[in-house]
């Protein structure tokens, strides 16, 4: 594995790669990587020749100074990991080869950035999110960009953002990745304590419990995130919000007809977490089971 610290230089080596018709994989990252980052790389693997990594801990996506200069770095520990992963470039340049002096552009994404993280982080979050993405995207030019499904809202920005502006890119956006606790994996969950690190499953299980009580038949959604907020306050976690939402346009729901997401965000102690979990109805479930048993009844009679 190379390590590039240049967009020159990681242009120039996707060069003769590209030429010959090599598919070519990107994985924006900010570093410290854990198995939900790995998770990202081994599929860039299955699925493409070459592999880029880009490492980079983005400044202008962090609404708090003390949030970016506490977020873990350890290159070193991170290239070993992308290396035993099978990456073949890990993009690992400074700030200001990617905000030169005198940067002056943003991307913006209206409609899905001004709730949820965009409420609580500021508009300036997902704006720091677009503009990094789209930069990175044009630097390495990839067929596919890995994306993990625990940053819920930023995966649908940046799959509204390469809609919109034509970039000619799949966006494959990979199960989130729980440590044997349930717990999500995020970088962040390094700097929990013990008793911290109990509090925080009380993310997990608030998601559980809405997730089985829709699966049971529970529709109204104002029960549901009664029931998960008691159980975050009874964790002592301080929570800043916990919604069911449309999975795609990101706007709260009061009744479940379909298939719905449920979010959260919470702080325990210092540590800010997220985490989100697809809710299924009873309903949902029992026409999958049908459409299952008539597409095998099809088979069966065309197989005659």
């Amino acid at each position: 594995m190379r390590t590039l610290r240049t967009i020159a230089e990681l242009r120039t080596a996707l060069r003769g790669p590209r030429a010959a018709g090599v598919r070519i994989g990107l994985v924006p990252t900010m570093g410290a990587f854990h198995d939900g980052h790995l998770s990202l790389m081994r599929r860039a693997r299955e699925e493409c020749g070459l592999v880029v990594v880009s490492l980079f801990v983005n400044p202008a996506q962090f609404n708090e100074g003390g949030d970016l200069e506490s977020y873990p770095r350890d290159e070193q520990r991170d290239a070993s990991m992308a290396a035993e992963a099978g990456v073949d470039l890990l993009f690992a340049p400074d700030a200001e080869e990617v905000y030169p002096p005198g940067f002056a552009t943003t991307v913006s994404v209206s409609g899905i950035t001004e709730v949820l993280e965009g409420a609580h982080r500021g508009r300036a979050h997902f704006d720091g999110v677009a503009t990094v993405v789209t930069k990175l995207l044009n630097i390495a030019a990839p067929e596919i960009a890995y994306f993990g499904q625990k940053d819920a809202q930023q995966a649908l920005v940046i799959g509204r953002l390469v809609r919109d502006l034509n970039i000619d890119v799949e966006i494959e956006i990979c199960p989130t990745v729980r440590e044997h606790d349930g717990l999500a994996m995020s970088s962040r969950n390094v700097r929990l304590g013990a008793g911290e690190r109990q509090q925080a499953l009380a993310l997990t299980r608030s998601l559980q419990l809405a997730a089985r009580r829709a699966g049971a038949g529970a529709t109204e959604t104002e029960q549901l995130i009664t029931e998960a907020l008691s159980e975050l306050e009874h964790a002592g976690v301080q929570t800043e919000y916990f919604q069911i939402v449309n999975s795609q346009t990101l706007e709260p729901i009061t009744r479940l007809n379909g298939p719905a997401l449920a979010v959260v965000a919470a702080r325990v102690g210092n540590t800010r977490l997220i985490d989100n979990q697809q809710l299924t109805t009873h309903t949902d479930r029992l026409t999958t089971a049908s459409n299952a048993g008539a597409s095998a009844d099809v088979s069966a009679a065309g197989s005659q």
